[in-house]
């Protein structure tokens, strides 16, 4: 059952930590991994202290994994080219379709 507390992610959803350029640390919330021309594409969605995020504000990165070594960190990089970045929005707007498109149907049954 979801935690009011934080909007439904609770200690079980799968989350990261980011430290950005100016050292401040946030936790993220791992909602999706995208593929968009054969690159992989994380979708985070950045929490406050108390595991809220009540502006709906997610960040993407490009994703990156070493498969010569499973016990590595992937590795996230910034998007800096807006075309790319907006690739990766509209891949988005189609999964977040897909996933009320499911829950749609799941509610009807």
């Amino acid at each position: 059952m979801a935690n009011k507390k934080t909007n439904g992610y609770d200690d079980e959803e799968m989350t990261v930590e980011l430290e950005l350029d100016d050292g401040e640390k946030v936790t993220c919330a791992i909602i999706t991994i995208l593929t968009v021309e054969k690159k992989d594409y994380i979708v985070l969605l950045p929490l406050d202290e108390d595991g809220n995020n009540d502006d709906g504000e997610v960040w993407f990165y490009r994703y990156f994994e070493d498969e010569s070594d499973l016990n590595a960190e992937p590795q996230l990089e910034y998007i800096d080219d807006d075309d790319e970045y907006e690739n990766v929005a509209d891949a988005f707007d189609e999964y977040l379709d897909n996933v009320e498109f499911d829950e749609v149907v799941k509610d009807e049954e």
